[in-house]
């Protein structure tokens, strides 16, 4: 089976209970998770009037095809009661494919790996601490390489349930 990676993300709620849901629904989607990584407290990014976000990575298997498997990734967004009303805004839970085995596929609607995923620290840091050493089929540089020449310096810090900001 296809070896996908995942990023999910929550700025409202409980935002950790709102990524433990969304994994717990990918196992009901035919998404086999096989490692995540730990939640991080991120700055948003773009738009920059919102709350910060937890965002965390899993590494998962799965039979679906990748414009399958990103209608199951709606579905679950959309029956956690997720919606966008602004582009880069505020949402209850995002999920989005970073990789699809080392597969790039460009369809309508349908682009992997994640385009933007490469300027994004909220993405490479839970990424890097699962599979930094996976080579991003595009760009034929490992997750670490990535990290190190991002752009992005945006704050990335562990999160802690006890320490909550």
């Amino acid at each position: 089976m296809p070896l996908i990676y995942l990023s999910l993300g929550s700025n409202l709620g409980d935002r950790a209970k709102n990524l433990e849901r969304a994994i717990q629904a990918l196992n009901s989607k035919n998404i086999a998770v096989l490692r995540r990584s730990s939640f991080y407290e991120t700055e948003p990014v773009d738009f920059l009037a919102q709350p910060w976000f937890l965002n965390c990575v899993v590494q998962a298997e799965t039979a679906l095809a990748p414009a399958g498997l990103i209608k199951e990734l709606q579905e679950i967004e959309r029956g956690m009661g997720s919606n966008k009303p602004i582009p880069k805004g505020p949402r209850l839970i995002d999920l989005d494919v970073l990789f699809y085995d080392e597969n790039i596929v460009s369809l309508p609607g349908v682009e992997i790996p994640h385009p933007r995923m490469a300027q994004r620290r909220f993405v490479l840091v839970p990424l890097a601490e699962i599979a930094s050493a996976f080579v991003h089929p595009g760009f034929q540089a490992t997750i670490d390489e990535l990290l190190v020449a991002t752009p992005d310096k945006s704050t990335v810090r562990a999160w802690h349930p006890d320490k909550q900001s």
